[in-house]
């Protein structure tokens, strides 16, 4: 039963291993909803708490979507140029405060020891330059095959990269933390592994198979 086995013993087999990044690899999620609230807080606290609120509720979703929906609650004239202006704010304040979150604990050690066995792949719904360039920084680029973020989509890069590299399903699992990546594995039927956080308890209820706290869970 795989309820009971380690995720070592899980991911022994695996081909392909799809990692989230914000929730499951660094302790990110946070810093992302206090830079939305900062990002909003001219607005007064109702509508900034409103923002961290609903960004905490919808992970995984990519602020191209969240900003202009954000926008839309403060009856601004919503413009190319003004999303364009908010996600550069966004871009500026989160950079470093990801970069600097803690790490999931044992993620790093778990990773660097399996990315010689078997393929890593990040999808993330954070701007690929912008992955790219934290990864820089942490210099854990050379971990991943491959690295994709938005605009791409979770559950059309891994129907691709599935077809890419002629993996079967049952040889690939999704670490994730929120319901974009639960989604994106259903709907790829590959085994979803949750990591479990204050933020995800519906989707604790919701969630059928394994669950971690961290990749210390042995």
């Amino acid at each position: 039963n795989f309820m009971q086995k380690s995720i070592k013993q899980l991911t022994t087999y695996s081909k392909v291993i799809f990692w989230d990044f914000d929730g499951v690899i660094k302790d990110s999620v946070e810093a992302k909803s206090l830079a939305f609230e900062n990002i909003f807080s001219s607005y007064g606290s109702n509508i900034s708490n409103k923002v961290r609120l609903h960004h905490e509720r919808n992970g995984g979703i990519s602020r191209y979507e969240k900003i202009p929906l954000y926008l839309s609650w403060v009856d601004e004239k919503i413009t190319d140029e003004k999303i364009q202006r908010f996600c550069n704010k966004f871009s500026l304040i989160v950079r470093q405060s990801v970069t600097e979150s803690p790490w999931v604990p044992g993620v790093l050690s778990f990773i660097k020891n399996n990315y010689k066995k078997q393929k890593n792949i990040l999808v993330t719904a954070t701007p690929k330059g912008e992955i790219d360039e934290i990864l820089k920084i942490l210099k854990i680029e050379y971990l991943f095959d491959r690295v994709y973020g938005a605009p791409a989509t979770k559950k059309n890069i891994i129907s691709a990269e599935l077809e890419r590299l002629s993996i079967v399903p049952s040889d690939a699992i999704m670490f994730g933390d929120s319901h974009s990546d639960y989604d994106a594995a259903k709907y790829n039927n590959i085994l979803f592994i949750l990591r479990a956080t204050e933020l995800n308890k519906m989707l604790q209820k919701k969630c059928k198979e394994r669950t971690i706290r961290d990749f210390n869970d042995e």
